[in-house]
């Protein structure tokens, strides 16, 4: 049987940790908890778990937040947990057999991610594989029989075993502030995180939030960058132009987006928007209708249902069209919230 070490990264988070360590029970060999600067009873919940409960000087970096609970770690397996998941009876004892059952080869174990969507978080999916049981030390090997080479490649495991992601408030505003920190510091994002930023914006960010983005995104308008790249950066200049009331900005930007091929869900809703506040009601429901069924969604699914769906209805009871609007509407609740 395998031992594990639960490591997490915590800051007042008293309403919810107890209800986290509780679901893993007779999992943990020794839980890690590495606090980044609570003011609430956080450290004195954490305590009746375990005595390694440490202090980090929060800095804007959640990577250096983790890598600080993983080098406490001294078991075979660091299992990584925030505090508002939690794992069912269900899969404890699917988590409990596979902790008798793990074969020594096997480096990372991905798990079942749930429920995100319920809680309006950055990602577009009900449930995902995430990786979340990690080998703490890794063994080299050489492969093949003829031409060897170290096996560098991670041996990886999709368990049945499904996390609820039950989070009490949206980390928006945090998050934003961090990107902007990063983006200051290092001069830009990573791939991912160019990808994550611009999510997050269409899933939780105000104006103010897509404005400050803007300038980051902008500066991309004239690099060479790959197709993925561009639609993004179109998505979040088209949401800000309109912002701004820059038509110029959101003509050049959409028309753009549509001219590189099938255009983007969240582009056809930013000129619907237009066209709904200037009350041309007829031409905002053709580019309602486009995010909803002829476009293809980038950032956040519910630009391609919900949302083109409701302001479709807005637009037919707008036109008079009852029959229309109780269509669109009916249809706008079936659809992802």
């Amino acid at each position: 049987m395998i031992t594990i070490s639960v490591c997490m990264i915590v800051k007042n988070e008293e309403a919810i940790l107890a209800r986290c360590l509780d679901s893993l029970r007779d999992i943990a060999d020794e839980i890690i908890i590495v606090d980044t600067g609570s003011t609430d009873a956080t450290r004195q919940i954490a305590a009746k778990y375990t005595d390694k409960v440490y202090d980090f000087e929060w800095c804007d970096d959640f990577a250096a937040a983790r890598n600080e609970a993983f080098s406490k770690a001294t078991k075979e397996y660091i299992y990584s947990a925030d505090a508002d998941e939690v794992i069912d009876e269900e899969n404890r004892q699917r988590f409990l057999a596979l902790k008798q059952a793990l074969l020594p080869e096997i480096e990372i174990v991905q798990m079942k991610y749930a429920n995100q969507l319920e809680f309006n978080t950055t990602y577009n999916y009900d449930v995902e594989y995430r990786p979340k049981l990690y080998k703490r030390l890794r063994t080299f090997c050489f492969t093949d029989p003829v031409h060897e080479s170290v096996l560098l490649t991670p041996v990886v495991y999709d368990s049945d075993i499904t996390i609820l992601h039950l989070p009490q408030d949206n980390h928006a505003a945090r998050d934003f502030r961090i990107y902007l920190k990063a983006i200051q510091r290092d001069g830009g994002l990573s791939p991912r995180l160019y990808e994550m930023y611009a999510r997050e914006l269409f899933i939780s960010g105000k104006d103010k939030d897509f404005l400050e983005a803007a300038r980051y995104y902008e500066g991309f308008t004239e690099k060479e960058c790959s197709v993925r790249q561009r639609k993004i950066f179109e998505c979040i200049l088209a949401r800000a132009c309109r912002i701004r009331n820059d038509i110029s900005g959101l003509l050049k930007y959409s028309l753009r987006n549509i001219a590189e091929g099938k255009a983007s869900c969240e582009v056809c809703f930013e000129l619907g928007e237009y066209f709904y506040g200037i009350r041309d009601y007829k031409e905002a429901s053709i580019w309602f209708y486009n995010a909803a069924y002829e476009a293809e969604c980038e950032l956040d699914i519910r630009y391609s249902g919900f949302y083109p769906l409701s302001r479709l209805a807005d637009c037919f009871k707008m036109l008079g069209d009852e029959q229309q609007e109780a269509v669109y509407r009916e249809r706008s609740l079936s659809a992802t919230k």
